[in-house]
């Protein structure tokens, strides 16, 4: 298993505002969708956020153009952090970040998937779920999408 570590850099958080403003810009001339979803989860000494956003628009010519950002962070104990952009056959995107933080039996995890259908629909969902002994677990999801033309 390899452990990576995710800094977000000023740079990096304003290249992903750009691609949610970019397809709101681009409905002038066609039409767009975005969506996002993000989450934190805490326990103990542990904590785990990641967060997945994406967006498409078409031109007035018929173009199609797709973005998706994706990332997470996890704190205390051992930690986690894994994250992928796939490109699908149809030109679509695909993204998934997961976090996790264990210290003994508590832990917190968060993850993210992010879907981009080409010049048609975005879709996001993030499920997070924090644990400490004794207790019984913490957990929550978030879905959210949007579709061109509506």
């Amino acid at each position: 298993m390899s452990i990576t570590k995710t800094i977000i850099t000023p740079a990096t958080a304003l290249a992903a505002l750009g691609l949610v403003l970019a397809p709101a810009l681009a409905q002038a001339q066609g039409g767009s969708a975005t969506a996002g979803s993000a989450g934190s989860a805490a326990s103990g000494g542990t904590s785990a956020s990641t967060v997945g956003t994406g967006g498409t628009s078409t031109g007035a010519n018929g173009g199609t153009g797709s973005s998706l950002a994706t990332g997470g962070a996890a704190a205390g104990g051992k930690t986690m952090n894994r994250s992928h952009v796939n490109e699908t056959d149809q030109g679509g995107l695909n993204g998934q970040s997961k976090a996790m933080a264990h210290d003994g039996g508590t832990f917190s995890k968060s993850q993210t998937k992010t879907k981009v259908r080409d010049g048609e629909s975005v879709e996001s969902r993030t499920k997070t779920m924090s644990h400490e002994p004794g207790s019984k677990p913490v957990k929550s999801a978030t879905t959210t999408g949007s579709t061109i033309g509506q």
